[in-house]
């Protein structure tokens, strides 16, 4: 079969690793025409034995054309409390496993040295992620940090450094290794007022995976209340409910090269959540195969 140059770029969605029975919840959404999957852990692996989780998500994609974009662990793995050091034992165990799932990528938080200004953690980031990142490069994995603030910022937080272009600066020239990277997407830098479309010509080597998540910045609110005032000048979205021009990013992206997924993080929408959850997330995968260029591919008869 004549590859699909559409499919250099898959369409897909998070799943769940720590339900009861992801396979079960991948053979659900299979349908709806997701291309790709990003099964992810909170923290822990939550006792799940992976190369059991990895034939049970392989028999459930069968012989569908859908792929495993990555494996998440999300967490805090610099810090040295019990659930801590169970967030770094997870990424070790996930990258030496991820073959099983025929995953070439983790991603996740860096960690961050709770309550301290950034900079204070990246001595402990060079010691954590040093190791890991030989022993990934050992495998064959690349290594995704999150761009996501988890409500921190420069001065204090508790999850994560690699929510800021200055922060990812001071990040791979403690780490310059190449196997390091970012699983970027647009929210995240617009929740903090930073112009997303820039950071994709500057860092495209460094973006290893995308989740696709969105926001709406509420400049009316901003311009009445401000930024720190009661009412919240910014929302998440679904992609395809946001201010992001997907059709642009998806361009840039392929400009810059990049070939892999961008599979949505939903459960942030405000209005497409709950019981609209899927009905969002169906709508998000419609929207971002439009902006890529549709889901079938006609040769060129000529």
């Amino acid at each position: 079969m004549t590859p699909n140059p559409l499919l250099d770029i898959r369409i897909g969605t998070m799943v769940r690793a720590n339900l009861d029975d992801p396979a079960a919840y991948i053979r659900e959404i299979l349908p709806l025409g997701f291309e790709s999957i990003q099964p992810f852990f909170w923290q822990t692996l939550g006792g799940k034995d992976l190369p059991r989780l990895a034939g049970q998500i392989r028999e459930a994609i069968g012989d569908a054309d859908v792929t495993v974009s990555s494996i998440g662990v999300f967490g805090n793995p610099l810090e040295s409390g019990e659930v801590d050091r169970g967030v770094l034992k997870a990424w070790e165990t996930v990258i030496d496993h991820a073959h099983l799932f025929g995953a070439s990528t983790v991603s996740g938080f860096t960690g961050r040295i709770r309550g301290k200004p950034l900079p204070e953690s990246l001595p402990r980031f060079r010691e954590v992620w040093g190791p890991l990142a030989k022993r990934a490069a050992d495998k064959g994995v690349r290594i995704a940090f999150e761009n996501c603030a988890m409500d921190g910022n420069w001065a204090a937080g508790d999850w994560n450094i690699a929510h800021n272009p200055d922060a990812w600066e001071l990040m791979f020239n403690e780490l310059p290794d190449d196997n390091l990277g970012l699983e970027w997407e647009p929210c995240h830098q617009l929740v903090y007022l930073i112009d997303p479309m820039p950071q994709i010509r500057k860092w495209a080597p460094r973006i290893f995976h995308v989740h696709g998540k969105d926001a709406t910045v509420r400049w009316d609110v901003i311009r009445e209340h401000g930024v720190f005032g009661r009412l919240p000048f910014v929302q998440m979205r679904t992609p395809g409910f946001g201010d992001s021009d997907w059709t642009r990013v998806i361009s840039e992206l392929r400009l810059a090269g990049y070939k892999g997924a961008i599979d949505i993080e939903g459960w942030h929408d405000p209005v497409y959540r709950g019981d609209l959850e899927i009905t969002g997330q169906v709508r998000a995968l419609e929207y971002l195969q439009q902006c890529r260029g549709g889901v079938s591919y006609l040769p060129n008869p000529m």
